[in-house]
């Protein structure tokens, strides 16, 4: 470390104690900033860091059999059979949550009971209760709704429980199968384990806050206002009652910090007639620059692309804080190992190059007993110098930054010793579960070393013990190479505006028109065939027997594909060749011969736009060059198959262009493959059902062929309609002033 610090040259170590100096002055300062990094500063009488499953579930029993008027939960996942008590003594109350809430409601009539759900994507149907729905309105008063209001793929990812406007959870946890566990982790404990069936479930670490006073009322107008989104109905604020019928703190839970300010930072991402938010991230951003001694971070995802710059920014200081990550040592399943965990090691590598004096720590839980399972690590926990900490539902990941939805709760010290002491208290309880240790041990070891990344190399045990282990999971180069880039796999921003930016999106609208057009068209002549004088004019049928009767030769799908490659070439609409080719080979074999000689015709014309360059590409294709060229160049795979699918200019000209803007040709072949099978397989059927109306005419025939057409124009006038929201939407806000980190 000293060899490192003597090889820098005076002015840049005469810059790097600036940084230093001025990380330290920054951190005096108030760091929640209003419709910047926060959205709110609010006060909480009282304030507890409930760490792992145990302690939630139980403070959250306590809390909600005082209920008085409305419990509002909001989460990621919920499930009805969860198991809350763990082998705790029964309270009078039903162990399992959906069983609980109904109790509570008969309880206390006048209690309401709202539950907000993801509307969850189809990769979780294994993993969620199906008929929840059913389950839960059988009362009255439980109001069940899955939140659909985001962009695709997007998710609802608050995970918070607001009673009566007074008390309120914010972290990390759902109310839902497999979190309960207690700050032991035991490999095998009987009571974690998911129903029905009895399967056991890994051990579980996470983190919620609960407060009290009037931040439980800012996040109770939170709360509402995403019901509203989802439902169209609003609900009033919880009358102000005396204080004897608030809801009660719960007995079991002592406060770790009491009158303190705390700022509720949000992420709701940018679609539609939405406004995006991105407080999450710059509250991030802002706490890493003030950190003068250290950053200590527990997260499930270390991907966001904007908070590793910042911390590599920090760790290239030579004044500049020691930065300690406690990761989820691999992802779950095949699926994340080679997407989330592929993104990690990027990042990773990128931290541990900047760390040029030795102050990057990262590591993960080891628990022995446990084989090749692991700990999951779920917290999302940021606690800087001890003067300031933030748990919430936000990953260190550019979805959690800008395209879910996220709530966090901060707080910072203000000076005040006894804060500082309640968040050294929160840490080390954090860092004494970690290493299997007493809390006082930590803090022993801390206060000798002055440092926490000494200490922990200090307290680790090498052997087979409980304890934190360095995180070296890497990703080998094959899996790095196939793995495409963030944009697709962690995304920041709705994928309609990373794909289709605004000015191309009327030509994206006029090309769906006109195929909307054009069947319509096809449907009217099907029709006139069979009620008018055409069919006498015009033997379709036999040139459809005849264009078959070709299929049959064995240089066919050799003429199919070459006859593609020419088209191409002479910048021919390949839909003509595509309805040929189903013509005559049938659904299935043209589908697969018009697949063949697009791909063919694709990369032939990419060739000749590698070959031909920029510059003849830009006075042949127009102005429409330099758009498509920057989305292809930007955005790799995802532009591609999003261009396929949105056709805003002819295919050739794409396939040119694509080839002159450099992009990868793996990213250009796997994308051309994936974006032209919707299409196609919808004009294969189509060109099919033609071709049965044709052979045989009658009412039924004109009937599926039409029910086939007006199927496919309304999905492009259902997508037009989409995109015309988003383009609308993009004017409206560019007229609007309004924040944006």
């Amino acid at each position: 470390m000293m060899d490192r610090q003597a090889a820098a040259s005076p002015v840049e170590r005469l810059r790097q104690e600036e940084m230093g100096q001025e990380a330290k002055a920054l951190s005096s300062l108030p760091i929640f900033h209003e419709k910047q990094n926060c959205w709110r500063i609010e006060s909480a009488t009282r304030v507890a860091f409930l760490i792992d499953g145990a302690a939630y579930f139980q403070a959250l029993r306590e809390a909600a059999v005082t209920a008085q008027r409305r419990i509002m939960i909001l989460g990621w996942d919920f499930d009805s059979r969860t198991r809350m008590l763990g082998g705790h003594e029964p309270d009078g109350y039903p162990d399992q949550i959906g069983a609980f809430l109904h109790a509570l409601l008969l309880r206390q009539p006048r209690l309401e009971i709202y539950l907000l759900m993801w509307d969850f994507h189809m990769l979780y149907f294994a993993q969620r209760e199906w008929w929840l729905p059913t389950k839960l309105l059988a009362h009255r008063r439980l109001h069940f709704q899955k939140d659909d209001v985001h962009p695709v793929g997007a998710a609802h990812h608050q995970k918070l429980v607001v009673i009566d406007d007074r008390l309120a959870f914010c972290g990390g946890i759902d109310l839902a199968q497999c979190r309960w566990d207690t700050p032991e982790h035991r490999p095998e404990h009987p009571q974690r384990r998911s129903e029905p069936g009895g399967e056991p479930c890994r051990p579980f670490h996470d983190v919620q806050a609960l407060v009290e006073g009037s931040v439980a009322s800012a996040l109770g107008e939170l709360a509402r206002d995403r019901w509203r989104e989802a439902t169209d109905k609003t609900l009033p604020p919880v009358p102000n009652y005396s204080p004897d019928y608030w809801p009660k703190w719960p007995v079991s839970i002592a406060p770790n910090i009491e009158n303190v300010h705390v700022g509720i930072a949000r992420t709701q991402p940018q679609f539609e007639e939405h406004v995006g938010v991105k407080e999450v991230e710059q509250l991030y951003l802002d706490s890493i620059r003030m950190a003068a001694r250290f950053i200590y971070v527990e997260t499930q995802y270390l991907t966001s692309r904007r908070v590793a710059t910042a911390l590599i920014q920090r760790l290239q200081e030579q004044q500049g804080p020691e930065i300690i990550i406690i990761l989820h040592p691999n992802g779950d399943g095949w699926l994340e190992q080679h997407t989330m965990d592929v993104l990690r090691a990027r990042i990773i590598k990128q931290l541990r190059a900047s760390d040029r004096f030795q102050r990057l720590g990262l590591y993960y839980p080891h628990i022995p007993g446990m084989g090749t399972s692991c700990l999951n690590v779920h917290a999302k926990v940021c606690i800087i110098d001890d003067t300031f900490a933030r748990v919430g539902s936000a990953n260190l990941s550019d979805r959690s930054m800008g395209f879910d939805t996220e709530c966090d709760l901060a707080l910072e010290a203000e000076g005040r010793e006894e804060v500082e002491q309640g968040i050294r208290l929160f840490r080390h309880r954090l860092l004494a579960e970690h290493l299997g240790m007493d809390i006082c041990d930590v803090a022993q070891q801390e206060k000798e070393k002055r440092s926490m990344l000494a200490a922990l190399e200090s307290l680790r045990r090498l052997e087979d013990a409980r304890t934190l282990k360095p995180f070296n999971t890497q990703t080998t180069p094959e899996v790095d190479e196939w793995v495409p880039q963030a944009d697709f796999l962690d995304p920041n921003q709705p994928y309609e505006e990373q794909l289709v930016p605004h000015k191309s999106r009327k030509p994206a609208l006029r090309e769906y028109t006109a195929g909307a057009m054009s069947l319509l068209i096809l449907l009217a002549l099907a029709a006139a065939w069979q009620w008018t004088p055409l069919a006498n004019w015009l033997d379709l049928p036999r040139l459809a027997d005849q264009l078959q009767d070709l299929g049959h030769n064995r240089w066919s799908p050799l003429l199919a594909v070459t006859g593609f490659l020419i088209g191409g070439i002479l910048v021919m609409p390949v839909t003509i060749f595509i309805a040929i080719t189903v013509l005559a080979f049938g659904p299935v074999f043209g589908f697969v011969y018009s697949l063949l000689g697009m791909t063919v015709s694709a990369i032939f014309t990419f060739w000749i736009g590698r070959k031909v360059g920029q510059k003849a590409l830009r006075r042949w294709s127009g102005p429409r060059f330099g758009n498509i060229s920057r989305q292809l160049a930007n955005k790799g795979l995802l532009a591609v198959i999003a261009i396929r699918i949105l056709p805003i200019a002819p295919f050739s000209i794409i396939n040119a262009v694509a080839g002159a803007s450099h992009i990868r040709m793996r990213d250009f072949f796997l994308g051309t493959v994936i974006g032209e099978i919707p299409g196609l397989l919808g004009l294969a059927i189509f060109v099919d059902r033609i071709t049965d109306t044709m052979r045989h005419p009658g009412t039924g025939g004109v009937l599926m062929l039409s029910a086939v057409a007006l199927g496919m124009v309304a999905g492009a006038m259902l997508f037009r309609h989409w995109l015309s929201q988003r383009v609308n939407a993009r004017s409206n806000e560019r007229g609007q002033s309004s924040y944006t980190s």
